[in-house]
């Protein structure tokens, strides 16, 4: 689960959590009614669910539905002291720090194929490769919620004053290249020392820092990370190829110039933490999250596709959201239960407007979802999602162990090359070897 949520947390205790994670009590049970914990983050994009109880337990009067949150940056924590008492929720997903991967690895899942045999996506109108992403030796451990992608958003009215075309929305449009989008952008940008003047034609926060160079086809780590439990057995930053990546992500900044410095980002933020609404960002490669507050812009929004770049096959970032059923869960049918009457079609819709604008996993609900955005045609934002889709790669964050250490180690090591304090070239062996020690320590 990305930063998007932190804004709207709120804090709850420990006591608490651990004290509404278990199942249902034992007078309950010999009636024949089970209860499902449901345990997510304090936000009201998540905490909504607690509205939907009412409709589900009247259509299941065996099953009690608990909702149990924790804050953003306690989540995992808390889940983790909660299974360690045994007193772990049934269902839950990667609404902390940690991701999918993390969760297997830590023996934490339960294999749901028992239970999905006459369970088929396309009842649900999931898309195949949404499932495949939480699958393990054709095992499935997490059913699909939510599907967050990469888009390009873009300020119409600096698009309109500078007389430059806007972006298109098709990815089969061979002519939107990444040369095309830096062009557009050195058109958008105003290079001034005046805060009032200065602008930028693009914020290119595609992925995590280790994820971008797979945008220009370069990989920071081997190939059989995506297959071993998301462990790799070789770093590349040392390589050309990754070198070379890392070189045109931030040549953007300090060479062409066309994109703001993290000074500059954070004088303009404000509240709400990203540059692009402060109206003084030409166009932002970012996740579609982004979209729910477009209808509050100052400005009139577009959205694109993420244009060509060097690696064909991968545009676009995925964030999948799934829910999963904890192995130590004695309740897995009724908790099945549950999840499935939360993708259908119905209920989905329902979730958009209830949970502030969370983009449907089951994609007849997406359609009400793409219409949902004040000046933005839904044809549009469905165009830009399909191709998200045909194009994407799922986040690093879902796909490897223990993620969080590995994005700070990048945050913290590549803030000299943001700033324009340090070379690539000099950064990349540090990283390199700090990564390997780290990976040799938490992977043994």
């Amino acid at each position: 689960m990305k930063k998007r949520w932190l804004s709207a947390i709120l804090c709850v205790s420990l006591v608490t959590v651990l004290a509404g994670c278990g199942g249902g009590s034992k007078s309950a049970e010999e009636n024949g009614v089970v209860t499902i914990t449901h345990y997510t983050i304090d936000s009201p994009d998540r905490t909504f669910v607690e509205k939907l109880i009412p409709d589900f337990e009247k259509k299941h009067p065996n099953i009690k539905i608990k909702v149990t949150k924790a804050p953003y940056e306690q989540f995992d924590s808390k889940l983790q002291s909660a299974i360690a008492a045994k007193n772990g929720p049934d269902v839950t997903s990667q609404w902390g720090y940690g991701g999918f991967m993390e969760y297997y690895n830590k023996g934490m899942l339960a294999d749901l194929t028992p239970y999905l045999k006459d369970f088929k996506a396309s009842d649900y109108n999931i898309p195949e490769n949404l499932m495949d992403i939480y699958k393990v030796d054709g095992k499935t451990y997490g059913i699909p919620l939510n599907s967050y992608v990469s888009v390009l958003l873009y300020n119409k009215d600096l698009f309109d004053k500078a007389g430059v075309a806007y972006p298109p929305t098709d990815y089969e449009d061979k002519s939107w290249t990444f040369d095309k989008m830096v062009e557009n952008a050195k058109k958008l940008t105003v290079d001034s020392k005046n805060l009032a003047e200065a602008q930028y034609g693009l914020d290119f926060g595609w992925g995590e820092r280790d994820q971008r160079p797979q945008y220009f086809g370069a990989d920071v780590y081997s190939e059989d990370t995506w297959t071993n439990g998301g462990k790799p057995s070789q770093i590349n930053l040392d390589k050309p190829n990754v070198i070379d990546a890392y070189k045109q992500i931030y040549s953007l900044i300090w060479e062409k110039k066309v994109s703001p410095t993290p000074a500059f980002s954070k004088s303009v933020s404000g509240q709400f933490g990203d540059p692009f609404l402060s109206g003084k960002i030409g166009m932002s490669a970012v996740g579609s999250w982004s979209l729910a507050s477009s209808n509050n812009f100052n400005f009139k929004v577009g959205v694109a596709a993420i244009p060509q770049g060097p690696n064909e096959k991968v545009r676009s970032v995925l964030y999948v959201d799934p829910l999963f059923v904890l192995k130590d869960s004695k309740h897995p049918k009724e908790a099945l239960e549950w999840i499935k009457y939360l993708i259908t079609t119905e209920v989905q819709e329902k979730s958009i407007e209830l949970s502030g604008g969370n983009p449907p996993v089951n994609q007849k609900a997406a359609e009400k979802y793409y219409g949902s955005f004040e000046g933005i045609e839904p044809a549009q934002i469905k165009q830009v999602y399909e191709g998200a889709f045909k194009y994407g790669f799922e986040s690093y964050n879902h796909l490897m162990d223990n993620y969080s250490q590995i994005n700070e180690l990048f945050i913290n090591e590549l803030a000299g090359v943001e700033n324009g304090e340090k070379k690539v070239e000099d950064v990349l062996p540090v990283i390199q070897e700090k990564l390997k020690k780290l990976l040799d320590r938490v992977n043994k």
